[in-house]
């Protein structure tokens, strides 16, 4: 178990009284009306909580990886819809973490510490998965470029000022013709598509972006020409384990209400028959083996080491592992799993399993690392 300093302590405590005060007593209620929180975004303000990935020097309080973990998994402990609000304006911040300037990085991380929200634009209809299918482009005109293209599947889309947008420069150069663009909302010719309603999160906004004669300058590029595919998989390394905490927190809600609905169908029989407690320990032992696969990543991220491949491990099995244990609360709980507030748990968890890469997807990055690795050894 990953033993927490004082500090940790303390931010991880913070973090469960703004979930416990502003997440869990709403959480329903946007589930059922599959509505936006914009409540949500002035008490993220008033508890700096997007300036936890940001970097001291710009303003925010630059946690380290297992310590914004920690934060991400409350939030998904109280909602994984309100969660992927928070968690995907993180994620654009990302892309300019890794390739941004420094004026960029000044500009884009400004609005996001004052609780603003921020998307990534990179799949589209037809290029979900296979990013290179993507047809979107950016073309170079003087000291601009002029960006046409559909994004889908955008979350936080419609509710964001500022977004980080993959286009291809090159279309004839493939993954190897993709750049990454800063777009602001307010361009001419951006708009926002269909709203998707959905199985899970509902309360997160999801939609389609449409981007027709969009005119950025030049200076919004992120790095050069040519290394926005780069740039999206190490934004995607850094967002996979964000979605693996979220996860955490969701197997850890369905464990603890489905403790409870036990104690109380049970109650003074804390040995309320061995199958049962067996199916419980599994649960626990699951829980408790995702958090320290997540911390593990986390902890190699912040050692500077490699850790693509431990990326795609914590996302692959702590979402798993959610999937898993919602169910089987589900399962237990019987008629009462069914019909009460445990389910969204169960739906919300499924996205966890597909997006920011599908578990599949990750499976054959996992793979293909662990067979180069013994090629080399065999050499």
């Amino acid at each position: 178990m990953t033993i927490l300093n004082p500090d940790q302590q303390a931010i991880r405590q913070a973090a469960k009284e703004f979930v416990a005060k502003h997440i869990i007593p709403r959480a329903a209620e946007f589930d059922k009306t599959g509505e936006f929180h914009p409540y949500l975004l002035e008490a993220a303000k008033e508890s700096k909580i997007f300036a936890m990935a940001v970097p001291k020097e710009y303003g925010g309080l630059g946690y380290d990886s297992v310590t914004q973990a920690l934060v991400l998994e409350e939030w998904g402990y109280g909602c994984a819809g309100m969660g992927t609000t928070l968690a995907a304006s993180i994620l654009s911040m990302d892309s300019v973490l890794v390739a941004g300037n420094d004026e960029q990085k000044r500009r884009y991380f400004a609005p996001m510490i004052n609780a603003e929200l921020g998307a990534f634009g990179l799949t589209e209809p037809g290029a979900g998965s296979d990013a290179g299918s993507g047809k979107s482009t950016a073309v170079r005109d003087g000291d601009e470029y002029v960006i046409n293209g559909t994004k889908c599947w955008i979350t936080n889309g419609a509710v964001s000022k500022v977004y980080v947008i993959y286009a291809m420069t090159e279309p004839t150069k493939g993954l190897r013709g993709y750049s990454a663009f800063i777009v602001e909302r307010d361009r001419p010719g951006f708009s926002i598509g269909t709203i998707d309603h959905k199985l899970g999160i509902r309360s997160s906004n999801t939609c389609e972006l449409l981007l027709k004669d969009v005119r950025v300058p030049a200076s919004n590029l992120l790095g050069k020409e040519g290394e926005g595919f780069k740039i999206a998989m190490m934004t995607l390394d850094l967002a996979r384990p964000a979605i693996a905490a979220l996860s955490v927190g969701l197997a850890q809600r369905a464990l603890d209400e489905c403790v409870k609905h036990m104690q109380k169908r049970f109650p003074g029989k804390p040995q309320a028959g061995q199958t049962l407690q067996f199916k419980i320990a599994d649960m626990q032992i699951q829980v408790e083996a995702a958090r320290e696969t997540l911390h593990h990543a986390m902890l190699m991220r912040d050692s500077g080491q490699p850790f693509s491949t431990e990326s795609a491990i914590s996302k692959t099995f702590c979402s798993d592992v959610a999937m898993a244990v919602t169910s089987q609360a589900v399962t237990l709980m019987g008629s009462h799993g069914y019909t009460s507030e445990i389910g969204k748990y169960m739906r919300d968890s499924k996205i966890m399993q597909i997006y920011e890469g599908t578990n599949q997807i990750q499976r054959l990055v996992i793979s293909r690392a662990v067979l180069t690795q013994a090629m080399k050894a065999g050499e």
